[in-house]
């Protein structure tokens, strides 16, 4: 199996550089163990316009045979002849995969010790496969490389040169040309190179959803194929299928919470005529709770559906947080909190003030006890209503802190988006969303219960009839009343407790 990736460079940004980001020198030729074989990395050149890193993929088709105890292809018995006479050592298949996230591992996961700041830079690249299985055709090949931003070629290869009459064969040589990071290239061929040969050459086990997850991360949550895609990967296993499939979901629901989501409030915004250049909803969310948090005077915060760490990122940047914790039940998201955050390449004293964890807000946690303050940001509206009191009591009743900043939308301003269709909310994935009477009322019950204050703020642009965008709760902890912040006069008036 043989692969190559070409690069072009210039003085400033020499081709040469992929060998930083491959963690291969360009005058070594080297030798790496697989499972499967022995792989060969070398540069067939290496200067500063123009540089081509190789693999080269040994692979014994009657060892492969053996060492899966007479299991071959399909389950054929070892003494099939299709076990010893096979493509096995000559077209890119899951083996080349594996070899791929062998020998280019820190590749693969976007580190380059000796030049961090290469890993994120897209650079021009060509990557060439001379033999490629494709079970679907060229077409499907085109099908899965160029909603990535790939120009595609795929050249069907003919079964015999000679005798044109009997036509091509199943296996193209593709040619890839784009300019993108390496490690998406690289994450793209790892998870497609399978998919084309439709087959898996050792056991596929559940743990193989978290590398299919992990190495989508970015694109197959998007991608037109993503069904074939996940049921090939997964050698048509419909219980990992299924898996995957609910977990790509969920990504792809979390992202439009901080996208979908973030350009309607973009678009109400652009309604403003009171400033030369609207600030999202998304960015006023952050620096209203930022401001309640100031005036707490909280140090130690917890954000409580932390999601991608957006909030986290807004928190790090103020030294008066001296302890920031992001919690959430996917595993993904903290994931994706974590690289966003960069924190693999955080100085010592930066990173000492974050932690992220994975936990459930239905369920009392003694991690969450003891902080000033905690946050939860456009949360509440995604839990199932019977399962709020469980919220209700994890965070009021046990974790307990000073502090209770929520925020959540206000349905009543949904009347002036146009793009929204009446009668929807705004995020599928909301259970619901509360008037600014049933947001308060519940806000107070929650005081009442849990010896709080609670006090009301305006996020957005305070529309006389509706109300803003956005409504946000301050609970504090020990006094017996609860307040609401008047915009138009930016006083405080003390209100009865509700019953």
């Amino acid at each position: 199996m043989f692969l190559t990736i070409t690069t072009t460079g210039t003085a400033e940004s020499p081709a040469t550089d992929l060998g930083f980001l491959l963690h291969k020198h360009p005058d070594k030729a080297q030798l790496f163990s697989t499972s499967h074989g022995t792989a060969h990395v070398f540069y067939p050149e290496a200067d500063v316009e123009r540089c081509t890193a190789a693999l080269l993929l040994e692979v014994d088709p009657v060892a492969l045979v053996r060492r899966s105890r007479g299991k071959g292809r399909g389950g054929a018995p070892d003494a099939a002849l299709g076990n010893y006479v096979n493509d096995r050592p000559y077209a890119a298949s899951s083996l080349l995969s594996v070899a791929l996230s062998s020998v280019f591992s820190s590749a693969l996961k976007g580190r380059c010790k000796a030049r961090p700041e290469l890993p994120e830079r897209a650079m021009p690249l060509r990557i060439e496969v001379p033999a490629l299985p494709a079970r679907g055709g060229a077409e499907l090949v085109v099908r899965l490389f160029e909603p990535l931003g790939w120009a595609v070629t795929a050249e069907p290869v003919p079964l015999d040169e000679q005798f044109p009459q009997w036509g091509d064969s199943r296996y193209v040589r593709l040619v890839l040309e784009g300019e993108l990071r390496l490690a998406d290239a690289l994450r793209h061929l790892y998870v497609l190179l399978p998919v084309l040969d439709d087959a898996k050459h050792y056991w596929v086990a559940p743990d193989e959803v978290d590398k299919l997850i992990d190495s989508g991360e970015g694109w197959l949550e998007h991608h037109p194929e993503q069904r074939l895609i996940t049921s090939r990967y997964l050698a048509r296993r419909w219980s990992l299928t299924r898996s995957a499939l609910e977990r790509l979901e969920l990504v792809r629901l979390a992202e439009a919470d901080d996208t979908e989501v973030e350009e309607i409030d973009n678009a109400v915004d652009e309604r403003s005529d009171t400033e030369d250049k609207p600030v999202p909803l998304a960015v006023r969310r952050r620096e209203a709770i930022l401001d309640a948090l100031r005036s707490a005077d909280a140090a130690r915060v917890l954000d409580l559906g932390c999601g991608q760490g957006q909030l986290v990122g807004a928190l790090l940047k103020e030294a008066r947080f001296t302890e920031i914790v992001g919690v959430d039940v996917s595993m993904r998201a903290l994931n994706e909190a974590a690289r966003r955050l960069r924190l693999d390449r955080m100085g010592e004293r930066r990173s000492a003030r974050v932690k992220l964890l994975q936990g459930s807000l239905a369920y009392t946690d003694s991690r969450l006890r003891g902080y000033d303050a905690a946050v939860l940001s456009e949360v509440v509206e995604h839990l199932d209503p019977p399962r709020l009191p469980a919220l209700e009591y994890a965070v009021f009743g046990a974790a307990r802190p000073r502090t209770v900043v929520v925020t959540t939308p206000n349905v009543e301003y949904n009347v002036r988006w146009e793009t929204l269709p009446a009668g929807r909310v705004r995020h599928p994935d909301h259970r619901f969303e509360w008037t600014r009477e049933e947001f308060q009322g519940w806000a107070r019950t929650v005081a009442e219960r849990h010896g709080y204050a609670v006090e009301f703020r305006p996020v957005g642009p305070d529309d006389p009839e509706v109300g803003p965008p956005t409504q946000l709760a301050l609970f504090r902890l020990g006094t017996g009343t609860d307040t609401e912040t008047t915009p138009e006069t930016n006083t405080t008036t003390a209100k009865e407790t509700a019953a």
